[in-house]
């Protein structure tokens, strides 16, 4: 049994699973993204938060049955200031393997656990979009051969929220003006043409509950217009989103729509990601030794 606790930007998931099978899922959301964008570092308090809820995550894995346990930090430490003391204070209180991941490694990690679960033709070319709260990552590649091409852009759902969607609800030019933020953070983006692509991650996983598991150009649009003028209260009430998910949900929107009107196929929401690939990737080296 083995488990993983990834640090994101918005949420803290801790997974354990056996031979393939989740048997234990937590996660809390800190948002130290918005930390990261708002003063360039993750402030102590933040710190001290994140560290109490690693060793938390960490104790409950092993208590559950986990012989293994790695702290994967994404996004935030890689863009905060003091990347490196947020990875000291989970280092020491998870007492486990832990390490910033590199975008490469996020990306890579994110299309195998993806490919896995959504089990394609293994030489169907596939999308995998990854849309999380400081950074975005796609990945094109086969099932057999791997990832072939991959692309990481330093714009998340939080940081979009932070910069150009503080009001509730932000309204259509500002979610104009996330796009085309948006946009140009895409602008030499060229992957190969995909048969399939797949949504993964908080902001898929939420627009899934308002435009359903299919997210092509129309519903996207349709979708961003509901965003734009729609109050969170209101979303959480009519499609039982988080209300702290709702927070960050129309720049996450913007962003996939920006990603799927250039890989011009439509997105299909899915499972797995990151955590997934991870996971696997600890059970086959326990299987190796």
């Amino acid at each position: 049994m083995v488990g993983v606790i990834d640090v994101g930007s918005n949420t803290v998931r801790l997974v354990v699973a056996h031979g393939g099978r989740q048997v234990l899922s937590q996660r809390e959301m800190l948002h130290l993204g918005a930390d990261v964008e708002l003063h360039g570092a993750i402030t102590e308090l933040k710190l001290e938060a994140a560290g109490q809820l690693v060793g938390h995550y960490a104790a409950a894995a092993r208590a559950a049955g986990a012989v293994e346990v790695d702290v994967l930090i994404t996004s935030p430490g890689r863009q905060a200031e003091n990347g490196n003391e947020l990875l000291d204070v989970l280092s020491s209180a998870a007492a486990c393997p832990t390490r910033i991941l590199t975008a490469v490694e996020e990306a890579r990690l994110g299309f195998i656990g993806a490919v896995d679960v959504a089990s394609p033709p293994t030489r169907r070319r596939v999308a995998v979009v990854d849309v999380g709260g400081g950074s975005a990552q796609v990945v094109v590649g086969t099932r057999r051969d791997g990832p072939m091409w991959l692309r990481s852009i330093d714009l998340g759902s939080q940081r979009l929220t932070s910069r150009l969607l503080r009001s509730d609800p932000p309204g259509e030019a500002a979610l104009g003006s996330a796009r085309a933020e948006a946009a140009s953070y895409l602008h030499d983006f060229d992957p190969p043409e995909p048969r399939l692509a797949l949504a993964v991650g908080g902001s898929a996983r939420g627009l899934k509950r308002i435009a359903g598991s299919r997210l092509g150009s129309d519903e996207l649009e349709a979708t961003l217009t509901l965003l734009a003028g729609t109050p969170t209260i209101e979303l959480v009430a009519r499609f039982g989103i988080d209300a702290d998910r709702v927070g960050t949900l129309a720049g996450g929107a913007a962003i996939l729509a920006e990603i799927q009107l250039r890989l011009a196929t439509p997105l299909k929401v899915a499972r797995g990601g990151v955590r997934e690939g991870a996971l696997l990737e600890l059970e086959r080296r326990r299987v190796a030794a």
